[in-house]
């Protein structure tokens, strides 16, 4: 464990209760950041692990590491996520106590990969046998399982959980896996039908149309085409560079397989269905009634779904109402029809999902023995804190949850601290600490907390709205020092808040929560004949996740907040009943760029997983305690008294060390069964001096070995006076040495050259064969560069080619040039099918030489409209559909102006005195550095990008001038501002 502190200057300390400076949050940050800059990117606060994103491989997961870590004293090896798995593991096997793992963190902080790599230590080093071996499997497999149906790309993460994961893994008394059990928390049902810019739904339904077999998307009535669909395409990037849908479709198929689904095709047509309800189009009579337009989709559902279609037709259209125990069938309005059509996708795959965690635990059940015979660790994956600029209930209920996990975190951790204190006979100095009870308390009290009074809006008769909740709010409970509104603020406050919001203040910091849409989330919005037409299904699944009991109970249905709370209640008691470890998780940048510390948005995350508390906590007494066996092992050569052993009592024998050592009353306590030193540079004098011993005892120990034998004992002296005069010129009394020194690198270098152009590692030289290390390692590199260009097939130089005119065009000028570098350049983003054969048509002879999806800006209003940029050998072609609706010559082309931030919006710029031409284009292209770099080379405008810092002005036509302003943000918004400009917000990802 501790030989790495003698490398602290360089890497920090593994422990950061072993900071000097504990109190400080910059001591902090600087820890994590030479750590991180290191590639270490485990280090404890006791036992607690920090974690940190590298957003790249390390090759500290092989079965070797595995082993490395096996069955050893926690604090004897670095820190590392296999510590903590197998210190739970032992504690549950020799305490006989259920532990589980706590792990925590924002979006995109590497919780999901975490887990993953705890399941596979358990599933390399525990026992097996073929029955463990199934269980092992479906253990892993459940992993993919989950991620298709409950993971999806969001701006921080492109595979970002949206549902919170509690499993627990259940070992039999010879410690090996023979069952699990999965818990799911909060599905973030609303993105299925709607999804932020940027962003996509749930992975599963693009791996469906992309990979699946054309048999399969016939029989589903699907296109292989996202964009034919509304419920994929609200983010505006249903196709992702970085996701390989059709590969992931496979792992998924097998993944379902291994779990044991035997119902995959009626689940598939649950998930087509969804689809297809997404495309329901609606017309609106002059009454107002609504009326579905597409028939098409009606026959697909009821066929995928086993339904009635006119039965299914008339309950999307229509709603029941029970008056004086009569039913009564209403017509509902063109949002009404929307909202229960949405309220019905929503509800199926949220209670699909549902259905299949519990089909994933049937398969992972312990059939063996009674459950309470096996013994249980628990691994909790949950979302972590969230402020974003827009939050809505779905942030209300994540926070709340972070709200409860860190004020178990506090009191497990202050119980933990105090426990070992007591046993050990040492005075317990009392720490004082932000108790966050008094938010816990606000949101989920009875009758007067914030769920509560939601409930009561939600539930009583009468006009109730987001705005009356609001209301409700600032009445009873108006006056906590933990919230207010724009109402109650004062006038500094105002300023930042929206009248429709409210703010809380966490422990983590202020949030600011917009009410709209809280009332119809909480009541999950569902019509009952909805409800009884999915009863009568003829598929299977779909009647388990509907249940006919449900229609009998007249009773309504728990709101969402409070289904959470109750869940949220029952996962608290089953951790407070385990004993605990926490993995706090960090993401080091936003832009998943490997080696970049960004340190504002760490020091951000430091606070919000409450680290400085944590910190403060377990440095209320002592830095550091060790076992008296553990402590007198490792320093017991600084003291002739316990060296080589010591024979008496270990407590003893510490307090014989110690004296010995000098160490002072106020900077230790011997306790009944460790030693507790309070100081950090105690412990780093003692370890600076077992360095200093480790020297003089392996000079000790090898001279005699070397004086066995006569020929060893020449060389041997020889070898040792040419160390001591290595630092003189040549001489006789060196030359062995120097020789040795040489040839010993020269031998090294042999062994550790460098593979490829882009390794630039190189063996350290000794002083005399510097000079000429750099003449070899320069003609090392020569040659390699020299026999990879010889390499270079045509298609990779025209790549080469390709990215040194991107490099030319935006290197250090735009903000998201570094995250493009990486990526290849493909040919086209649109095949010949995408494209209509009429526009091809159209350009006859033209050879088509790049085509990609843009989003065109229209001159009044500023409308999105989808659109395709075509680039032939003569010009930039602009279609929608089967249109051109604009050619614009690349001679008549002026200019391209794009912003410096990482959004993808661009201008090409017209002549204005061109008739044919409507005034400059205003575009926006997911692949923005790619597709400006083709404009540039086929039009031979390399020179004529322009790269603008704040807005760019352009031309509308008729002399009228648009402008667009670009600011900084947290996420991509493009939208018409109040000024009349058209406003582009992207989120920051590289300083400059």
């Amino acid at each position: 464990m501790e030989s790495a502190l003698t490398a602290r200057d360089r890497v920090g300390v593994q422990d950061f209760v072993l900071l000097e400076n504990h109190t400080s949050e910059a001591a902090f940050m600087e820890n994590l950041r030479k750590r991180f800059k290191e590639n270490l990117i485990y280090t404890y606060i006791g036992s607690v692990l920090v974690s940190v994103n590298p957003y790249k491989d390390l090759e500290i997961y092989t079965k070797n590491h595995m082993e490395r870590y096996r069955g050893v004293n926690f604090y004897e090896v670095s820190p590392h996520i296999y510590a903590v798995s197998d210190n739970s593991y032992r504690s549950m096997r020799t305490e006989r106590k259920d532990q589980c793992i706590l792990i925590s963190g924002e979006s995109g902080a590497g919780k999901t990969e975490a887990s993953k790599k705890i399941l596979q230590y358990y599933a390399v080093t525990c026992p097996a046998s073929d029955q463990v071996e199934t269980v092992k499997d479906r253990l892993l497999q459940s992993n993919p399982v989950l991620e298709a149906f409950g993971n999806a790309k969001t701006l921080r993460n492109d595979n970002s959980s949206r549902f919170g994961k509690y499993m627990d893994i259940q070992f039999d008394f010879k410690g090996a896996p023979v069952g699990g059990h999965i818990l799911n928390y909060l599905l973030e049902k609303s993105r299925v039908v709607h999804q932020n810019h940027g962003e996509r739904n749930f992975h599963i339904f693009y791996q469906l149309i992309e990979g699946a077999e054309e048999d399969l998307l016939r029989r589903l009535g699907l296109e292989r085409n996202p964009q034919q669909y509304q419920y994929l395409v609200k983010g505006n990037c249903p196709k992702v560079s970085s996701i390989n849908d059709r590969s992931d479709w496979k792992v998924v198929r097998k993944a379902l397989s291994v779990v044991g689904f035997n119902e995959d095709e009626e689940l598939l047509n649950i998930i087509a269905s969804v689809l297809h309800l997404g495309n329901i189009q609606y017309g609106g009579e002059d009454s107002g009634n609504a009326y579905i337009t597409t028939d098409t989709q009606i026959k697909y559902l009821a066929r995928l779904l086993g339904v009635d279609g006119l039965v299914l037709k008339e309950a999307l259209t229509h709603k029941k109402i029970i008056a004086k125990g009569e039913e009564l069938k209403s017509p509902l309005n063109l949002e009404q029809a929307a909202s229960a059509r949405d309220a019905l996708s929503k509800a199926v795959y949220g209670r699909t999902f549902t259905w299949l965690v519990n089909k994933i635990n049937v398969s992972l059940a312990y059939r063996y023995c009674l459950i309470g015979n096996a013994s249980v660790i628990g691994l909790l994956d949950i979302y972590g804190f969230e402020v974003f600029q827009h939050n809505s209930f779905e942030q209300f209920c994540i926070n709340y949850c972070n709200e409860k996990l860190q004020q178990l975190f506090i009191e497990l951790t202050l119980k933990s601290e105090q426990d070992e204190y007591e046993a050990e006979g040492i005075t317990w100095e009392p720490v004082q600490y932000f108790n966050n009870k008094i938010i816990c308390d606000l949101v989920e009290e009875k009758f007067k907390g914030i769920i509560s009074i939601l409930d009561e809006e939600c539930l009583r008769p009468g006009d109730a709205s987001d705005i009356t909740f609001l209301e409700k709010l600032e009445n009873t409970v108006g006056g906590h020092a933990h919230l207010t509104t724009h109402k109650l603020a004062d006038g500094k406050t105002r300023k930042v808040m929206g009248r429709e919001e409210f703010r809380l203040l966490h422990y983590a910091g202020e949030v600011n929560y917009n009410v709209n849409g809280f009332l119809d989330k909480n009541n999950d919005l569902l019509f009952r004949n909805l409800k009884e037409v999915m009863c009568m299904s003829d598929n299977k699944i779909l009647t388990q996740c509907f249940d006919r009991a449900e229609l009998k109970d007249n009773k309504r249905p728990e709101t969402a907040a409070t289904q959470f709370k109750t869940s949220l209640a029952k996962l608290m008691e089953i951790l407070m009943s385990k004993e605990p470890s926490y993995v706090r998780c960090i993401k080091p940048n936003d832009a998943k760029q490997a080696g970049r510390f960004d340190e504002v948005l760490i020091r951000h995350q430091v606070k919000y997983l409450g680290l400085m508390e944590n910190l403060r906590v377990r440095r209320a007494g002592f830095a550091y305690r060790r076992h008296y066996e553990t402590f007198l092992q490792r320093y017991k050569s600084l003291c002739p008294e316990t060296w080589p052993s010591w024979q008496g009592k270990l407590a003893d024998g510490v307090s014989t060390l110690v004296k010995h050592l000098g160490y002072k009353p106020e900077e230790y306590k011997l306790g009944r069964s460790k030693i507790f030193i309070r100081f950090p540079k105690t412990l780093f004098a003692t370890e600076d001096a077992l360095e200093t011993r480790k020297h003089s005892l392996a000079l000790s120990r090898s001279l005699p070995v070397f004086l066995s034998v006569s020929l060893s004992a020449c060389l041997s002296l020889r070898f040792i006076k040419g160390f001591i005069y290595r630092h003189n010129e040549r001489c006789p009394e060196n030359e062995y040495f120097l020789d040795y020194v040489r040839y010993s690198f020269l031998m090294k270098l042999r062994r550790n050259l460098p593979k490829t152009v882009l390794d630039k590692s190189w063996p350290t030289p000794p002083t005399a064969l510097i000079e000429a290390s750099e003449q070899l390692r320069k003609l090392y590199m020569q040659n390699m560069v020299w026999s990879y260009c010889k390499r270079i097939n045509p298609e990779w130089k025209h790549q080469l080619e390709q990215k040194m005119v991107a490099s030319e065009i935006f290197k250090n000028k735009k903000d998201n040039y570094p995250q493009s570098v990486p990526k290849l350049f493909v040919g086209t983003r649109l095949n010949g099918e995408e494209i209509n054969p009429k526009v091809l048509q159209s350009l006859g002879s033209e050879k088509m030489k790049y085509a990609v999806p843009v989003t065109k800006y229209d001159r009044k209003g500023y409308k999105a409209r989808p659109r395709q940029l075509l680039l032939t050998s003569n010009s930039a072609v602009i279609v929608e559909e089967a249109k051109l609706k604009q050619r614009i010559d690349y001679a008549a082309l002026k200019g391209i102006s794009v912003s410096s931030l990482s959004d993808g919006v661009f201008v090409l710029h017209v002549p204005t005195e061109d008739k044919k031409q409507k005034g400059d284009v205003v575009l926006q292209s997911d692949h923005i550095i790619e597709t400006l770099t083709k404009v540039a080379i086929c039009a031979d405008k390399v020179n004529s990008i322009n790269i603008n810092q704040g807005s760019i002005t352009f031309t509308m036509g008729q002399g009228k001038e648009g402008i667009i302003d670009f600011t900084s943000g947290s996420e991509l918004l493009v939208a018409k501002a109040k000024n009349g400009h058209l406003s582009v917000t992207a989120p920051r990802l590289n300083s400059r």
